[in-house]
């Protein structure tokens, strides 16, 4: 099947999903009535992103698939179009989705020991409701408390392939230290910026990351849910401490 044949059904499919399509679904449109190898596929896709050169949507991957998004710098024009104002979540619960994400898998005393404060239920409780961190296990210590970590909607959400594309800072590298001063003004400086080579999106979605994610985890994080959560979160209440 030529590329050109297949460009106009991949962007169907894209448009006509609510969700990201892997690859793997995507060639399951054509199971039965053509062959189409990954590479056609995946030149199919890069010829579908490079026609949104210069148009207000694009193509992107993230961890789940595919998906056409509107591009971050128009967003605010489009604000007339939705009633419900954004989210704006609260610098504790930031905070909190940060070192889970750096420093998955994590427990909830953990997280209380680098921020030197509790961690209320209810910010616990939104996470796992919008689906952005979930129960991974265990830690075996005396009373088992809870591991949490990631996961695909969370990578999703914030644009992202894998965890190895969060942005980097060298400036809270101090977060490895749990007895470091916890600076909450460093994390909400943090932006998507870099973003390194491609890995396998699936296994740290699933939070089983890799060694070098969790030595270089520690570095950057929440100002990306800050931003994204003031640009484009769908829920109207703010969630405090």
């Amino acid at each position: 099947m030529q590329i050109d044949q297949l460009k106009p059904i991949l962007e169907a499919a894209l448009l006509a999903s609510s969700q990201p399509l892997s690859p793997g679904r995507l060639r399951e449109l054509f199971a039965e009535q053509a062959e189409v190898d990954r590479d056609q596929l995946d030149r199919a896709l890069e010829a579908l992103s490079a026609d949104c050169a210069g148009r207000g949507i694009e193509l992107v991957q993230v961890a789940s698939g595919y998906r056409y998004q509107v591009r971050q710098e128009i967003h605010s024009w489009l604000s007339p179009l939705w009633r419900e104002k954004p989210a704006r979540y609260s610098r504790a619960l930031l905070e909190t989705l940060a070192l889970i994400a750096y420093r998955q898998p994590i427990t909830r005393p953990e997280i209380e020991q680098v921020r030197g404060v509790a961690v209320s239920t209810s910010i616990m409780k939104t996470l796992e409701e919008r689906e952005w961190v979930r129960v991974v296990g265990h830690r075996d210590v005396p009373g088992r408390p809870a591991l949490y970590g990631t996961t695909r909607a969370f990578l999703d959400h914030f644009n992202l392939k894998s965890l190895d594309q969060l942005p980097s800072l060298a400036e809270i590298r101090a977060l490895q230290d749990p007895a470091a001063d916890f600076d909450p003004e460093l994390l909400t400086a943090c932006v998507l910026a870099d973003r390194p080579t491609d890995t396998d999106a699936g296994e740290t979605a699933d939070g089983a990351i890799s060694a070098a994610s969790h030595t270089a985890a520690a570095d950057q994080a929440a100002a990306t849910a800050s931003a994204e959560s003031a640009a484009d979160l769908p829920d109207s209440q703010e969630h405090s401490a």
